[in-house]
């Protein structure tokens, strides 16, 4: 008997890391499913046959996105031509609303369910967008009880799983373990640096980062910076960035090795998004920091609607980290936060604000919930077919 066809569409790291969680539980529910899609390296090794890796064009923002635009017009005619033919029993969109959404529509209009898994964020774009998301998706899996909520109120079919996060992320490591096995010294605070998956955002972020770590030495003698490199960033072009900021060839470069990496550091300075949360669940006072171009800051500050932008804030409902954007996310104002936070009330204070916002997030088993709605709605699609 032939397996279910399910196609899994994810266009950036954070997508990709997701998606190879959701096809490695889809698989265990179902082994003889057959996985195809977009995505990077973690879902190739996750059993999903890729058809297009984006993750080295992606790219946020109005105007930097316009870069590959044209790139993804091309994939998007592609894959409406493939799911033509290879008709699939569902497709699992994963975030990349930019072409996710248009996506959507082309499979509204070619019969095939559509399951949105990280959804637009619909809290931060208005009740438009998630009416959109409704029109077009089969159902939605919210991984946010706030999300639900939007959704619901626009009549989506829309189920609440929990985040997935709380089945990655693991236990914190003991730090001193931690250390040992990256290789850093026990005797001297670390901070972890995690500037983004993306090259502008390396570029934009990392600097800023590294001239707040100088500054902070002045109040946290011997602090020793390390990079997390997301999977498909180039080592070589972090440490020609740490050169240009006077850290020599020293700079400590670990790849994929997040969560470790966190688990060994005191402090933390972290790109807004995914991993503001991760760094959030390992306990790890952090400073939230973003930049992007001025036109695509202002043309979002017209949109957006929330008023904050990292992930804990977000979910708690108010301020527990700091969060530094555009002009604010300079080198004095990242280390004045970091030493205000490396205060041991302050840290303490933080923990218990990082409890309160993990209570949000739901129960752990998240992806299990989530590939057995999709493989309900597939297996919905595939008794139709036979009939």
């Amino acid at each position: 008997m032939s397996g279910l066809k399910v196609m899994l569409v994810a266009g950036e790291a954070s997508g990709d890391l997701h998606g190879s969680y959701l096809a490695q539980e889809i698989l265990k529910e179902k082994p003889n499913t057959r996985l195809f899609g977009m995505g990077g390296g973690r879902m190739k090794e996750a059993g999903v046959r890729l058809l297009f890796n984006p993750t080295s064009i992606s790219s946020i923002g109005f105007i930097e996105a316009l870069r590959s635009a044209q790139v993804l017009r091309r994939v998007l005619l592609r894959f409406g031509e493939i799911v033509e033919r290879q008709q699939p029993d569902a497709v699992v969109l994963i975030d990349f609303p930019g072409f996710n959404l248009r996506f959507a529509e082309i499979l509204k209009r070619k019969g095939i369910p559509c399951v949105y898994y990280f959804s637009p964020s619909v809290w931060a774009w208005g009740r438009g967008r998630a009416e959109k998301v409704a029109e077009t998706a089969t159902k939605v899996v919210a991984v946010f009880s706030f999300e639900y909520d939007v959704y619901k109120e626009v009549g989506a079919n829309v189920e609440f799983v929990g985040h997935p996060l709380l089945d990655i992320v693991p236990e914190r490591t003991p730090p001193n373990e931690a250390r040992s096995e990256l290789g850093l010294p026990c005797d001297h605070p670390v901070i972890a640096l995690l500037p983004g998956s993306r090259r502008q955002e390396i570029k934009g972020l990392l600097p800023i980062m590294l001239k707040a770590v100088r500054l902070l030495e002045q109040q946290i003698p011997g602090i020793e910076p390390v990079v997390a490199a997301a999977h498909g960033t180039v080592e070589e072009e972090i440490r020609q960035i740490g050169r240009g900021v006077g850290f020599g060839e020293h700079l400590k470069v670990i790849r994929g090795q997040t969560h470790t990496i966190l688990s060994a550091s005191d402090l933390a300075i972290v790109a807004c998004g995914t991993a503001t949360l991760e760094t959030a669940l390992l306990g790890i006072p952090q400073v939230a920091v973003y930049r992007t171009s001025s036109s695509t800051y202002y043309a979002a500050k017209l949109l957006v609607k929330i008023p904050h932008v990292a992930l804990p804030n977000i979910v708690a409902g108010r301020q527990i980290i700091p969060e530094l954007l555009q002009n604010e996310a300079n080198p004095a104002n990242i280390a004045h936060h970091l030493a205000r936070i490396w205060q041991e009330d302050q840290r303490q204070m933080i923990q218990g604000d990082y409890e309160e916002m993990r209570r949000l997030l739901g129960d752990k088993g998240a992806i299990t919930r989530a590939a057995r709605i999709v493989l309900d709605v597939a297996n919905e699609k595939a008794k139709i077919k036979k009939q």
